[in-house]
């Protein structure tokens, strides 16, 4: 039997989000009565919220947007990797065990345990370290905090190495029970006209 991992965190009203962010709001537009047969919720939240791709629009004007990024980079064969407790930034030496023969798809976890609350002073990638998995064929890379660059950060370096080198990014993770290996990556975006960014359901699965 395939195990399945689910590396999504749960979305409420009460998810970690960036300072700023809209949080998940859910509301009914209608409710099951003798009038009407179904239930009916309507939602509001920032795409950011959970486990989410962003989209090359999130740090580019004119970049693709959620709808229209190639699918092919958020499915297939995958590397998990330890760096927990690695400080503020992801370095190449935190990756280097087990970098032999490395997957088109490289997600890090940082965190013991995943963040139940907003918490800033999350590990995110130092840039070097993404430029280093491009030229080791990486196509996505992910990690189990909110960003790929650290919450203080205005020039976004990190975000900039994924434009520069046509990387897809998964950020918001939950791989606190996955151990080192390689697994199947499944995390499709929606197709979101216009969305700078898109929720997924991330499930990882044995090869």
């Amino acid at each position: 039997m395939q195990r399945l991992w689910d590396i999504s965190p749960l979305v409420a009203p009460d998810a970690p989000i960036f300072p700023g962010d809209e949080p998940f709001s859910l509301s009914w537009t209608a409710r099951l009565s003798p009038g009407c047969p179904v239930n009916l919720s309507a939602i509001t939240m920032s795409p950011h919220v959970g486990a989410h791709a962003d989209a090359p629009l999130h740090y580019a004007n004119d970049a693709p947007s959620a709808a229209e990024v190639d699918l092919d980079a958020y499915l297939g064969p995958c590397r998990v990797i330890h760096a927990i407790d690695c400080g503020p930034l992801i370095r190449i030496e935190h990756l280097r065990h087990a970098a032999a023969d490395l997957p088109p798809r490289v997600l890090v976890r940082c965190m013991q345990k995943a963040d139940t609350a907003w918490n800033p002073e999350f590990s995110a990638y130092a840039p070097e370290t993404v430029e280093w998995l491009a030229a080791q064929g990486v196509r996505l890379i992910g990690l189990d905090t909110p960003s790929v660059d650290p919450a203080s950060s205005k020039l976004l370096p990190s975000h900039q190495q994924l434009l520069r080198l046509n990387l897809r990014v998964l950020e918001n993770l939950v791989l606190d029970e996955v151990p080192e290996g390689d697994f199947e990556l499944i995390a499709l975006p929606l197709k979101l006209a216009g969305a700078c960014a898109s929720p997924v359901r991330a499930v990882l699965r044995t090869l």
